[in-house]
């Protein structure tokens, strides 16, 4: 019976926060399953997690609303999530959830599926976070080299900050849940790290764009949010926002399994 609950669960909430604008139909449906296989395998701790992220990333999105005017222009995507968002945050924990299934006694789904969560965590709130940082940010790859706020691979101390801080919280979480506070500083770090490697990837092999109407760099194509046409000025041409986001996944799995050796 847990795999129906699952999905009603999933289906409530996924209809909930299409209503509260959080997420677009095609981000509803593929929440209905990420959130059944999730809540259906995993169980009440999973769910935990995963509402955590969910409600805090699409809770920071909508804050500070003064202080992010005119950074839309920048993200390829705004704060109602789509499936390739849904699947980019949450692919990597769906498919450890699902490992849960074959794997019941091991502690390694869930040490994979937590540190997944705490490194998308860690760079929504250092994403959403990082423009109340009173000076602009740096690239990651040129300390030396001030950007603007919300460019792709840009850092700032209170961004950083927010990362380890919204990582912190999914380690604290899943230590709780397991009652295993050795799992704090491992998850902790590694979802801390997924988020830089997704400032790396910013920096360097994503696809972005240029507007030569409002002389902007973005993350937009085919079209900017003036209406002009964007063409690509370096990365990657398939390695949008969504794929980075599921390599910040990845990274921070590969790096907790690292660290468990």
């Amino acid at each position: 019976m847990q795999l129906p609950i699952g999905f009603l669960l999933a289906l409530i909430i996924a209809f909930l926060a299409y209503k509260a604008h959080s997420l677009n139909k095609s981000g509803a449906i593929a929440a209905t399953f990420t959130g059944t296989i999730i809540f259906g395998i995993g169980g009440w701790e999973w769910a935990i997690l995963l509402l955590t992220f969910f409600i805090t990333s699409s809770s920071l999105s909508r804050a500070f609303k003064k202080r992010k005017q005119g950074l839309n222009e920048k993200f390829s995507k705004g704060h109602e999530r789509d499936a390739g968002q849904v699947f980019g945050n949450g692919g990597i924990a769906t498919l450890f959830a699902a490992l849960h299934f074959l794997f019941p006694e091991s502690a390694l789904p869930w040490i994979g599926f937590a540190a997944a969560l705490a490194a998308v965590n860690a760079d929504t709130w250092g994403t959403e976070l990082g423009v109340l940082n009173p000076n602009p940010p740096r690239m990651i790859t040129n300390l030396t080299k001030v950007v603007e706020k919300g460019t792709s691979g840009g850092i700032s101390l209170i961004g950083t900050l927010a990362s380890l801080a919204g990582s912190a919280l999914i380690g604290i979480l899943a230590s709780f849940l397991t009652d295993n506070w050795s799992l704090f500083l491992l998850i902790t770090f590694s979802g801390l790290a997924g988020s830089l490697f997704d400032s790396f990837l910013g920096a360097t092999v994503q696809a972005m764009y240029f507007c030569p109407t409002d002389n902007k760099e973005t993350e937009k194509h085919p079209l900017h949010t003036c209406g002009t046409p964007t063409t690509l000025i370096r990365g990657w041409k398939w390695l949008d926002n969504d794929w980075v986001n599921f390599a910040c996944g990845a990274f921070g799995v590969i790096i907790a399994f690292i660290l468990l050796r």
